[in-house]
């Protein structure tokens, strides 16, 4: 196993370090989807990861300074938490939603965070990533008055799941 990146080019580091596109989904739904146990991440997998490859990408993640992960005590589940390095993925995230959009077929409700997320623009990312510092850091919120960027992503989600659902209906 390589010690390093194959290069000194940033954007291959940060390929490298981000790994491929079940990192890339973990990591997703553990920002977005406030999922943060193993079975969790699992059982809510809209993309159907497979156990063997969850494990290895979240050991990949730990070890590359993505996510810590909480050591469970007996009977007890371990906790993933994202790092200030995988906080500060957010506008990768943004930025790759935003390229779906317009370059993907997607469905409304699988769309609607990213829709958002591309609307609000660094000003939603900067409000996500403190929340997110809350959450996982525990780095209290520099304007905990602001309405939660989190809370806006699910109602949008909730909205969509339940617009969708009317329209399967009728």
């Amino acid at each position: 196993m390589r010690a390093g990146p194959r290069s000194g080019c940033p954007i291959n580091a940060a390929v490298e370090a981000l790994g491929d596109r079940w990192s890339l989904i973990v990591l997703r739904d553990i920002m977005f989807g406030g999922l943060r146990h193993f079975r969790e991440l699992l059982a809510n997998s809209k993309e159907g990861i497979a156990s063997n490859i969850l494990s290895s990408r979240l050991k990949a993640l730990v070890a590359g300074g993505l996510l810590t992960q909480e050591e469970a005590g007996r009977g007890r589940r371990a906790t993933y938490s994202l790092t200030e390095a995988g906080i500060e993925t957010v506008p990768i995230m943004a930025a790759l939603g935003s390229w779906g959009l317009r370059h993907r077929d997607t469905t409304p409700e699988l769309r609607v965070r990213a829709q958002l997320m591309e609307d609000g623009g660094p000003a939603l990312w900067a409000d996500f990533m403190d929340e997110l510092r809350e959450i996982h850091l525990g780095i209290p919120r520099p304007h905990p008055d602001r309405p939660r960027a989190t809370d806006r992503l699910r109602e949008a989600y909730e909205r969509a799941v339940a617009e969708g659902g009317a329209a399967v209906a009728s």
